[in-house]
């Protein structure tokens, strides 16, 4: 299969890449930068190159593919709802490439975005975030529409994205971890957030684009829901700094943009997920590399 991605060169595309490679699909990475297309050119992938929110270009690169996988985002909370429109307005133009055909569009999302209808952990099956709710809803709501057209469109949802390296929105608590000399969590830590390393995550989607079903909503989750307490303990251990517990209404103060994710409970499920595409996550877990984070002793020098 010709296979045009989205974010080829970013974190996940760059083991997504090779995962599709080895699997014997012909790979069509879009990307921005001298090093990431060189970086795709020896992984063995053709290079587009252009900004996923050139949508003329975007469509053009995408026509002559067998499949669409779209990895892309611009993770700004400072501009979280310019990133989340401009990602409905991507999904919106890839979702007409493939529109009247059975070539699929697998769209990352995220479990975030996913309230349990029985407050428990959060099913493949729940409903999400509006974008009134979350600008973040956008995604989903384009990935609806094209849905509700009759596209084959598959969604992806993913947890906080690892390796020993980086941590997806976890990598911001390290960051402030760094900057302040000392790492928070809220009350007792309790609330939880769910996890995939990044080698899982990659092989899901290239599952989903193989056998996902038209419609179908996949969450990559590996670990179910890891307590924040154990979060901060895990950084703590990683970057040897001090961990303390912090009352709610002193969130925001260390926080900032990420207090109100820093205390919801986001814990989901993956077991449909794996049922159904037989998916087998085998990576570390989540603590596992914050406590073999590799910029450790660069993080340690820097402060001495």
């Amino acid at each position: 299969m010709r296979v045009f991605v989205t974010g080829a060169a970013g974190f996940m595309g760059s083991f997504l890449v090779p995962q599709l490679i080895q699997a014997g699909h012909h790979v069509v990475g879009l990307c921005r930068s001298d090093a990431g297309a060189e970086a795709l050119v020896r992984a063995g992938a053709e290079v587009v190159r252009g900004d996923v929110n050139d949508l003329y270009h975007l469509r053009t690169a995408a026509q002559s593919s067998d499949g669409i996988i779209h990895t892309a985002f611009h993770h700004d909370f400072a501009n979280i709802k310019q990133s989340s429109e401009n990602d409905r307005k991507v999904i919106e133009t890839l979702g007409a490439v493939v529109k009247g055909s059975d070539r699929p569009l697998v769209v990352t999302s995220g479990t975030g975005l996913v309230r349990s209808k029985s407050g428990g952990i959060a099913l493949e099956t729940d409903p999400h975030l509006t974008s009134d709710e979350f600008p973040r809803g956008a995604t989903e709501e384009a990935s609806d529409a094209l849905i509700d057209s009759g596209a084959h469109v598959v969604v992806v949802r993913l947890p906080q994205v690892h390796d020993d390296q980086k941590q997806g929105r976890i990598s911001l608590h390290v960051d402030l971890a760094l900057k302040k000399g000392w790492v928070a969590y809220v009350a007792d830590g309790a609330n939880r957030v769910p996890a995939v390393h990044v080698s899982d995550a990659a092989q899901l989607f290239r599952l989903a684009l193989e056998r996902g079903e038209a419609g179908a909503h996949y969450h990559a989750v590996a670990e179910e829901g890891i307590a924040m307490r154990e979060v901060a303990e895990a950084i703590g251990d990683g970057l040897r700094l001090p961990v303390k517990s912090i009352p709610p209404d002193a969130a925001l103060e260390y926080f900032g943009a990420i207090a109100q994710l820093a205390t919801i409970d986001l814990a989901a499920s993956g077991a449909f997920t794996r049922q159904k595409l037989a998916w087998i996550p085998s990576g570390p877990g989540l603590l596992t590399d914050l406590r073999n984070m590799r910029h450790r002793e660069n993080s340690r020098s820097d402060r001495t």
